[in-house]
């Protein structure tokens, strides 16, 4: 048997401001962007290079759909963005606006920052050592 996770739901506050974000600032790629009805849309976005994943950008829908938006983990990080260059992409975040709440650090498994979304989720941007994580 083999299983995988195609998508994660993120909950967003505007679909055009979070895609503009993540193709922007994090470089992403809009995978998809299919209208559902007059109000919901399928927006896929994924790292460039990324073959399975995609972060599903669902807009909040209702008072306690918003009230997650930005903390959908209750202040832990949220979301792992794997790099094969740390340095390349923390200087192009960087240079994009990305805001950092936690400076690089190298830990025994790797080089790793914490970075927030446009909403404040937080992010980990982690480059692993001689691991396939």
């Amino acid at each position: 048997m083999k299983q995988s996770i195609a998508h994660i739901a993120l909950v967003v506050n505007d679909y055009d401001e979070a895609i503009k974000f993540y193709t922007e600032k994090l470089d992403f790629t809009l995978v998809d962007d299919t209208p559902q009805s007059e109000t919901k849309r399928w927006v896929l976005v994924a790292p460039k290079g990324s073959q399975e994943c995609c972060l599903l950008l669902a807009k909040g829908v209702g008072e306690e759909q918003r009230s997650r938006i930005g903390n959908q983990t209750g202040g832990r990080v949220f979301l792992f963005l794997k790099t094969d260059d740390f340095w390349r992409d923390y200087g192009n975040m960087k240079g994009r606006g990305v805001k950092f709440v936690r400076e690089p650090k190298t830990e025994e498994y790797g080089t790793v920052a914490v970075f927030e979304d446009l909403y404040g989720n937080l992010w980990d941007l982690v480059e692993f050592k001689n691991r396939d994580e």
